[in-house]
């Protein structure tokens, strides 16, 4: 028996028997996302690009999740583990059948590019929606969650998660391909590498992959700095480039004169896979001397391991007989239901909702996203086997009439090429009318928020221009707002938006999944309380936020800002009326007791900590955060620990450390502002803490 075939063997040891056996040229040629077969080894050919940030992607049919940005809004990474771990059985299950029938093409293997834990540092950016939002705590929580649930608990991996884009990325996708991201060590430490870290060091993520841009000089692809970071942390995986990203480094990072160049620069930085068509040129940097047989093989021994972790050329893994029938199930979409009713967002609520049917016989949907399947979507999804849409959920939950209008286009002036502008406006005003009940469905999708060269992609390559909505839309919110019927305004959109409506009540579903339109009913009409906090601020006005290509920190994110906030990050209201009424804090363990004095709702608890030293963040920080259901007039303690790093703080120099000994914990439902507590109407409890 061949040594790399025996089950017995580390796979460290059975990754270099298998090298061992290669020529140079097939070694090389393993490097490729599409490895081409070698046969006389008894390898198959295999496609290392697969999808999966929100429900396995881009294979046909599976289960969509809400997209990550809503993943992170319900605030549980119990329910991101569990999504996680449907997307990889599920994953298996293709895999299994797609290698019977010898098809081993692109999306269709075991190593998904997910998650995304780049911070969602602008709201603008538009691929901020595949993320976990602005904060490196809430991010490395989910990450890892999201990490735990691909990979599994197996003898073998069930999936390999890989940990994107390291590390300094969040736009401008405009100049992706040429822009040198500047960040200061204290940025560094206290913001962008803090998910990875714990991604590699935690979670044991098994691939690592690179960004478009240069940090600090340096291509991501290539980065001595980055690449340092992963053997500081004892990375045991794999990195991959991001897709073309190594042909940047000559056609526009100008940091080589040629291909062979670029694929010697990345290979000798540790750089295993290719994403792209660069390393076909690794035959010929050996030829002119730029690298070694040595560096070959050392990364074709990182993804051979990769591919025996998975159990590849096992006879036989726990993973193996999982059937067909698991995908979409309906037991998975179920959970996709779940996840979508506790990530949405109310925002606004003067006491309409939850809708009286009793009271209502007539409801108007109205609006470019009321049945819009990409409303749901996201960008990086599969194709889910049934769709339910805002109006449609809303029509198989109401037992009364429900009159639809598009009202417009989601961002054009007209929907017919033939007619005026404006040409649907009328009927959404006589559906307004007509109607007890207004619900608005605007927003965006992902044809005009999404990456660089996605289908559409209207203003500004994926990235938005401001927080208002398109032109269009603003122009039938007002048309709608001025007839003065109950509106309640449902915006699904991956990112902050400020709609500058005074509607009754705001919803915020981002892009909730292929049951998005049947949770929105249920919130609607009080089957479930809606409880998604926000996983990023909202501002009122990109106006006064830093330049989009600057990445310092200052003025950004709730940790840092100290104005321009519509709504703060943590915030989301709900049915019920919790308090937090008693907090203590013993040996790394907060406990909170609250109390509901409303309808039965889920709630989240959050902690904040507030570091007095002078290296620490301005503003407070999040160091824990634990979901609850409460009952009218019910009363719960729970524990939720706050681990050591959270005391910790970074230095001008990028050094974490403990610097003060004077801190104040905060728990609440929200953040301890005055802004959240306003609007929330609810105080936070606070202790202070000396260590």
């Amino acid at each position: 028996m061949k040594k790399y075939l025996d089950e017995s063997l580390s796979a460290q040891e059975r990754a270099e028997a298998l090298v061992a056996e290669m020529t140079i040229e097939e070694a090389a040629s393993q490097l490729r996302y599409d490895a081409p077969a070698v046969e006389r080894l008894g390898i198959p050919a295999y496609n290392w690009w697969n999808e999966g940030v929100h429900g396995l992607a881009r294979s046909g049919t599976a289960t969509m999740f809400p997209q990550a940005i809503g993943l992170a809004a319900m605030f549980d990474t119990d329910l991101v583990r569990r999504a996680a771990d449907i997307t990889s059985t599920e994953a298996r299950a293709k895999y299994n059948q797609y290698s019977k029938h010898g098809d081993r093409d692109i999306y269709k293997g075991l190593t998904l590019w997910a998650p995304n834990i780049n911070i969602f540092r602008d709201p603008r950016w538009g691929r901020g929606h595949e993320t976990y939002g602005e904060d490196p705590f809430l991010t490395a929580e989910n990450g890892k969650a999201f990490v735990k649930g691909l990979q599994g608990e197996g003898r073998v991996l069930k999936t390999a998660a890989c940990a994107k884009h390291f590390a300094v990325h969040s736009g401008p996708e405009a100049v992706r391909h040429s822009f040198d991201a500047k960040a200061t060590p204290k940025d560094m430490t206290e913001t962008y590498l803090y998910a990875f870290e714990a991604l590699v060091k935690d979670a044991k993520v098994e691939a690592v992959m690179g960004a478009y841009n240069r940090v600090n000089g340096e291509p991501a692809c290539a980065s001595d700095f980055l690449m340092g970071k992963l053997r500081e942390w004892e990375f045991d995986g794999h990195f991959v480039s991001d897709c073309w990203a190594i042909k940047d480094f000559h056609e526009n990072h100008m940091v080589t004169s040629s291909p062979v160049e670029s694929a010697a620069m990345a290979l000798k930085a540790g750089c295993d896979v290719n994403c792209g068509c660069t390393y076909v040129n690794l035959l010929a940097a050996l030829e002119q001397g730029l690298i070694t047989e040595d560096l070959i093989r050392r990364s074709c021994v990182k993804l051979m391991r990769a591919r025996i972790r998975l159990g590849m050329f096992d006879k036989h893994t726990e993973y193996d007989d999982i059937p067909y029938s698991v995908v979409s199930s309906l037991t998975n979409k179920r959970m996709s239901l779940l996840c979508a009713e506790k990530s949405i967002v109310m925002l606004k609520n003067n006491g309409l909702l939850p809708l009286n049917e009793d009271m209502i016989r007539t409801i108007a949907v109205i609006g470019p996203n009321a049945n819009s399947r990409a409303a749901l979507e996201g960008n990086y999804c599969g194709t889910a086997d049934k769709y339910v849409t805002f109006v449609e959920g809303i029509m198989d939950r109401f037992g009364g009439r429900v009159l639809y209008a598009e009202g417009c286009h989601l961002y054009k002036n007209r929907i017919s090429w033939l007619a005026q502008p404006g040409d649907r406006y009328a009927e959404a005003e006589a559906a307004a009318e007509n109607a007890d009940v207004v619900v608005l469905c605007v927003g965006l999708d992902a044809t005009i928020e999404g990456e660089e060269g996605d289908t559409g992609n209207e203003f500004s390559s994926g990235d938005k221009n401001g927080l208002l909505l398109p032109e269009s839309q603003r122009i039938l919110i007002d048309k709608i707002m001025k007839i003065g019927k109950p509106t309640i305004i449902v915006c699904a959109a991956g990112s902050a938006i400020n709609t500058e409506a005074d509607a009754d009540a705001i919803l915020h579903t981002w892009y909730p999944g292929s049951e998005g339109g049947k949770a929105l009913a249920q919130i609607l009409f009080g089957d479930f309380s809606p409880s998604g906090k926000l996983p990023v601020t909202f501002y009122e006005s990109t106006d006064k936020l830093p330049d989009f290509i600057d990445y310092s920190m200052k003025g950004r994110t709730y940790r840092y800002t100290t104005d321009n906030v519509l709504y703060p990050f943590g915030f989301g209201l709900n049915y019920g009326d919790v308090h937090v009424t008693k907090l203590e804090y013993r040996d790394g363990m907060a406990y909170v007791t609250a109390e509901n004095k409303g309808d039965r709702t889920d709630e989240v608890i959050e902690l904040y900590i507030k570091d007095y030293s002078e290296n620490a963040v301005p503003n407070v920080s999040l160091c824990g955060f634990k979901r609850i259901l409460l009952d009218r007039c019910a009363e719960v303690t729970v524990e939720i620990p706050i681990p050591d790093i959270c005391f910790t703080a970074v230095d001008e120099f990028g050094a974490r450390r403990v610097f003060g000994d004077k801190f104040t914990l905060y728990a609440g439902t929200h953040q301890p502002d005055e802004l959240s507590c306003k609007l929330s109407g609810t105080p936070c409890l606070s202790m202070d803490i000396t260590l």
